[in-house]
């Protein structure tokens, strides 16, 4: 007699033609890392012969096989009609009468070995004898919350009719998959009682772009299948791989999502037999995170053995018990996206050539960028409506949607988060998604021509009308290495892992200030003084967004820290040398808080900026936050590859009382490494090179701001800006005379700005008078390298 029932112990991965790749991975698991402290609920699993028994009894093969012969396999017009069919004819049947008994005794064996279920979830896993790779992942149905003998007999029958849904169907039909040679096996589990907690899913591999050294965690209230649907948006954390090997703290970005619904039990047994309903959240959770940082630290490390014990990137479902608190594994499959792709040789780079009205934004999945007419669909009855190259909107998407995504140039959602089905499906064709955007189908107009970009990191935004772009490609199979060393220019945190793979040899210039007006928004003494404040709104919406912290301060310190490690990360071990804040006057005024505490200034550029700020009692406080920051990131993050600079220190004095208030705040030049640079912007610091050089430890040459105050030119004037040049003899002579300098005090010095990579004869000079590295913003990065190269002598 065949064996129609498996128990998760039974089970392991020599098992995937008997119970598919998703139920095997679910025994092997219960098996081997339960000893390792991975939870993973206890259950059983129907077998592929269980399936072909239901399928034999019922005479369904020729039935199914004839339903199928009917399919128009060009255009797919008949493929609801021909799904429907099967589904019906299998729902007709009944379960064999040994196989329902089967079943009924596994479940109360499951009831006696855990003594507290109150119900199971049931998730369909497909198999098929000679495809043991092919995952079939979310093309079939899960069942939540069954309860008793009866209904799970039941439920297993509507898994065997999943295996006809019409994705299901177009799915194999795509990947020429023989339909009549697919099992299904159902796996019955425990089901975690997440209703009244939180669930998500974890990916071991950055799910936007295949950064390999980060693990996503995504995750919300409630019952998992609006986290996986998209239909809410999460909490976000990224969690560095090495540090869940050390003592240093992984959590290297974390986001707190609106979570302004949630999916909970229901005592009403819906038509899908998922006792569930939709329940809205309330304030307090919508503001705080899901799970704390040692619980998200805890499954970041049960996702790196996940990833170990298989020797490849998961895609993992995890869920937390209301009842008992503790983290459960639920489902582990392997990333195919990503993973499954050679190592890039090129790489290219989508950059905006002008600057648009934006209609709305939300998550962008992959960086490029698209163009063309706004479709709007309200449901895949409408697919008629999209042509080739269209733009899909729509509110959400589930896999029916699949055959329709296909012919869209881009697709935009009003809802889901980066591990939804409108993402996951865009990564894997290739296809510009922004997803999230709340209002999208509101906002845009059915045939407006929109042009959506996912190419300024992970907000991606769509534009009003069909927008200029360039694509810039790096072949780094062609490219010798340069003996200056090339390093990027970065902003926005979000962007770095993106970057990962350009052939730098690290970024010699991170600004702070991206960070703190797009993420912390408030002025670090506004945090301080809080309760000082007298803009009643500002007060108001800064309360807001510190919510989910313990302290104000804090949560400056953190997400500094964090946006600054993000970028350590990326690039680690090469060297990271970051800016301490340049913001002037005018600028931090515009911050939440900051009219109060900021001075008006007639030329806020010669003002009150860089290095005099930070010693000064105008603002020291706000230093101090920056620096702790630095100081977590180094430190307790375990960065050491971040090194400091100085913005606009215009004395030497000026650059040992930095130093020392550095100091103060646990960043010692010299400590764990640390390094501290300066720029050479102004006049004073060339001529007076070599003071700087008993203070610092290296030189970045800025060459807007030097350019500007040596020939006196504001550089944003329309009417000089026809002066403005770098290339300028005097300003080249200058530069020249600084890197001369700064060679003879045996110190580094590097340049960053646009011209060494628009103008070949610029960096032929640099590399000439021996500068040391030259940093590029990424989309001039192979212009760049190219010019150095030329200049070198091996281009």
């Amino acid at each position: 007699m065949p064996d129609f029932i498996y128990h998760f112990k039974e089970l392991d991965q020599s098992r995937v033609e008997d119970v598919g790749g998703k139920n095997a991975s679910l025994g092997e698991m219960y098996r081997e890392l339960n000893a390792e402290g991975i939870r993973v609920p206890d259950g059983f699993a129907t077998s592929a012969d269980a399936y072909w028994k239901f399928i034999e009894e019922n005479e369904l093969e020729d039935q199914i096989s004839q339903q199928l012969e009917k399919l128009d396999r060009d255009g797919f017009s008949n493929l609801e009609e021909v799904g429907v069919n099967i589904r019906n004819k299998i729902m007709n049947g009944a379960i064999p009468k040994n196989l329902a008994q089967a079943i009924k005794k596994a479940y109360r064996k499951l009831q006696e070995r855990e003594k507290d279920l109150e119900s199971v979830a049931i998730r369909s896993s497909a198999t098929a004898e000679d495809l043991p790779e092919a995952s079939f992942a979310g093309q079939h149905e899960s069942f939540l919350n069954i309860k008793g003998e009866e209904d799970v007999v039941e439920t297993v029958q509507k898994c065997y009719a999943s295996l006809f849904t019409d994705r299901a169907i177009k799915y194999r039909e795509d990947n020429d998959f023989d339909h009549m040679k697919i099992a299904l096996s159902a796996g019955v589990q425990k089901m975690v009682r997440s209703d009244t907690s939180c669930s998500g899913v974890a990916f071991t591999i950055d799910p936007d772009n295949g950064f390999e050294d980060v693990i996503f965690i995504n995750g919300s209230w409630g019952l998992g299948d609006y986290i996986v649907g998209g239909e809410v948006l999460g909490d976000q954390f990224y969690l560095y791989k090495r540090n869940l090997k050390n003592d240093k703290l992984p959590i290297i970005s974390k986001d707190a999502g609106k979570k302004e619904r949630k999916l909970v039990y229901s005592e009403t047994k819906s038509d899908k037999a998922q006792n569930t309903k939709d329940a809205k959240t309330t304030k307090e959770e919508q503001r705080s995170f899901i799970l704390s940082d040692q619980e998200v630290e805890k499954l970041g490390k049960w996702c790196l053995k996940i990833e170990e014990h298989y020797e490849k990137p998961m895609d993992i479902e995890w869920a937390k018990d209301g009842n008992s608190e503790e983290i459960y594994i639920v489902q582990a499959r392997p990333e195919t996206v990503h993973s499954s792709k050679k190592k890039k040789n090129k790489l290219k780079q989508y950059t905006l050539k002008d600057d648009g009205n934006v209609i709305v934004s939300g998550n962008s999945i992959g960086d490029k960028i698209a163009a063309g007419k706004a479709r709007i669909l309200n449901s895949t009855d409408e697919s008629d409506k999209l042509k080739e190259g269209d733009v899909l909107i729509t509110e959400i998407t589930n896999p029916d949607w699949d055959p329709i995504m296909k012919k869209a140039s881009a697709i935009v959602t009003d809802s889901g988060g980066r591990t939804s089905h409108a993402a996951i499906v865009a990564r894997e064709m290739g296809t510009v998604a922004v997803v999230g955007a709340e209002n999208a189908t509101e906002k845009i107009k059915d045939g407006q021509e929109i042009t959506v970009s996912c190419a300024e990191g992970q907000d991606g935004k769509v534009y009003k009308g069909i927008l200029e772009w360039r694509e810039d490609e790096i072949n780094t199979d062609e490219l010798a290495e340069p003996d200056t060393d090339v390093e990027l220019i970065l902003a926005n945190p979000k962007l770095a892992f993106q970057y990962a793979d350009y052939p730098v040899d690290g970024v010699g210039l991170a600004r702070l200030e991206f960070t703190i007006n797009n993420s912390i928004k408030a002025h670090p003494l506004a945090l301080v003084h809080f309760d000082d404040l007298e803009d009643d709104e500002a007060k108001q919406e800064i309360q807001e967004l510190t919510a989910a912290y313990d302290d104000k301060e804090n949560y400056f310190i953190e997400k500094l820290s964090m946006a600054v490690a993000t970028i350590a990360a990326t690039f680690y071990p090469r060297e990271v040398i970051v800016r301490m804040s340049d913001f002037k006057s005018n600028e931090y005024a515009k911050l939440l808080g900051g009219e109060q505490f900021e001075p008006e200034e007639e030329n806020p550029m010669l003002g009150f900026r860089g290095a005099s700020r930070y010693y000064s009692d105008q603002y020291r406080d706000g230093f101090r936050l920056e620096c702790l920051a630095m100081k977590r990131a180094r430190n307790e993050m375990g960065m050491d590859n971040i090194k400091l600079m100085i913005p606009f220190c215009r004395t030497a004095e000026e650059g040992e009382k930095v130093v020392k208030e550095m100091e103060k705040h646990g960043l010692k030049q010299g400590d764990n490494g640390l390094e501290l640079f300066v720029m050479v912007e102004i006049p004073s610091n060339v001529k007076g090179i070599e003071d700087f050089a008993g203070i610092f430890d290296g030189f970045s040459i800025g060459s807007n701001d030097l350019t500007q105050l040596i020939l006196g030119v504001d550089r944003d004037s329309e009417l000089v800006s026809n002066i403005f040049d770098e290339r300028n003899k005097q300003v080249q002579e200058m530069i020249g005379t600084a890197i001369e300098k700064a060679k003879d005090s045996d110190r580094k010095i590097g340049l960053c700005g646009q011209a060494p990579s628009d103008f070949p004869e610029y960096a032929q000079f640099l590399v000439e008078k021996g500068i040391d590295s030259i940093s590029f913003n990424p989309d001039a990065i192979a212009r760049g390298i190219k010019n150095i190269l030329k200049a070198e002598g091996k281009g």
